[in-house]
């Protein structure tokens, strides 16, 4: 969820709703260990947040091991520094032009903002941009990537870079085998899944089964999309793959889409995925918020995978640490685990994904 932009929904539902037109619906190797690991995504479209260090140690106190950040904050990261907590660094999406056209500038954005702070802080990716693909910005992600990667090098650092794309970047996800990118994303996104299979980084990618069943409420099973028992029932077979939650389907989708571009062995992060509590939304509400949260903690906790990558669990970052009261009104203002005021919105346990 780009936390600059409005109309989100609309960009991540539009394969998936196509899906739920069909049978869907009916009601019938890591890097730093991390493999199946949970994060929360830090964003700060707010003007009534705690301070950084105090949210670091609210990450720390709630046994939430890794962070996404949107775009770099000296403050923050000062607040990360020997907290153990690994770290997504994201950059500026208005940075992405000057990253690719200019290698000094993306030497002077690793002097900021990563080589102060290595080795005290755990940078996990470097994440060149968030939801640009495809679009007016697609074409400098991939240089602009390049141009990063050899700043790190030349600054001695190892980090791998990457990009965060929505699944409004699939032209077909249906069943899950059949996810390819559309032909729009596709002259983008062909070469970035090449070049991050080669360098054995991943692909960041936003799931969001909400907005899937927000569009189409009467079709959508609800428990599918949650992740609970009852989903079994709206299971899905695709060959010999048998889906009992959309989760799974759209990582599946995406894992077929990009090994129909030709990166055969890519690994797949889920860089947001989340569910409003509140705003008015179909089916935002504290009970579902609680419900889908805490089901997929067991789920990636307990190791299975998905029916396409068995036994390889997806490394997952929720959405997000706190409400935020400058994005768009509705329930792009509700998907945060806790108030401003650090109070919980509902209880997540991420205990068990420790």
């Amino acid at each position: 969820m780009n936390p600059s932009m409005a109309g989100v929904s609309s960009r991540m539902v539009a394969p998936w709703i196509l899906a739920c037109s069909f049978l869907l619906c009916s009601s019938s190797s890591s890097f730093l260990g991390a493999e199946g690991a949970i994060g929360v995504n830090y964003g700060m479209v707010a003007n009534n947040l705690p301070a950084p260090a105090q949210v670091i140690s609210m990450y720390k106190a709630k046994n939430i091991s890794y962070v996404r950040l949107f775009h770099p904050d000296k403050a923050v990261l000062a607040a990360l520094r020997d907290s153990g907590i690994g770290v997504v660094l994201g950059t500026y999406n208005e940075d992405l032009a000057r990253l690719a056209s200019n290698s000094s500038f993306a030497d002077s954005w690793v002097g900021s903002y990563v080589q102060p702070f290595a080795g005290a802080v755990q940078f996990r990716y470097i994440n060149a941009g968030n939801e640009v693909i495809p679009g007016e910005a697609a074409a400098n992600v991939l240089p602009a990537m390049r141009n990063l990667e050899a700043a790190l090098k030349s600054a001695g650092i190892s980090v791998p870079v990457t990009t965060a794309v929505a699944t409004s970047v699939l032209g077909a996800s249906y069943p899950p085998s059949q996810g390819a990118f559309s032909e729009a994303a596709s002259t983008y996104m062909a070469p970035i899944v090449t070049y991050l299979a080669s360098k054995g980084a991943p692909l960041l990618v936003n799931v969001y089964p909400y907005f899937a069943y927000a569009a189409d409420a009467q079709r959508v099973q609800l428990g599918y999309v949650l992740l609970s028992q009852s989903g079994a029932a709206a299971s899905v077979t695709d060959g010999g793959m048998v889906y009992t939650n959309m989760f799974d389907a759209i990582v599946d989708a995406t894992y077929a889409a990009v090994e129909k571009a030709g990166a055969q062995g890519l690994k797949l992060v889920v860089s947001e995925t989340g569910w409003p509590s509140g705003g008015g939304g179909v089916g935002a509400s504290l009970e579902n918020a609680a419900a889908y949260n805490n089901n997929l903690l067991r789920h990636i906790a307990g190791g299975a995978g998905t029916p396409r990558r068995p036994g390889k669990p997806v490394e997952t970052y929720l959405f997000a640490m706190f409400n935020e009261n400058q994005k768009p009104e509705g329930v792009e203002q509700h998907f945060g685990l806790f108030q401003p005021d650090m109070t919980e919105v509902y209880h997540v346990n991420f205990t068990a994904s420790s």
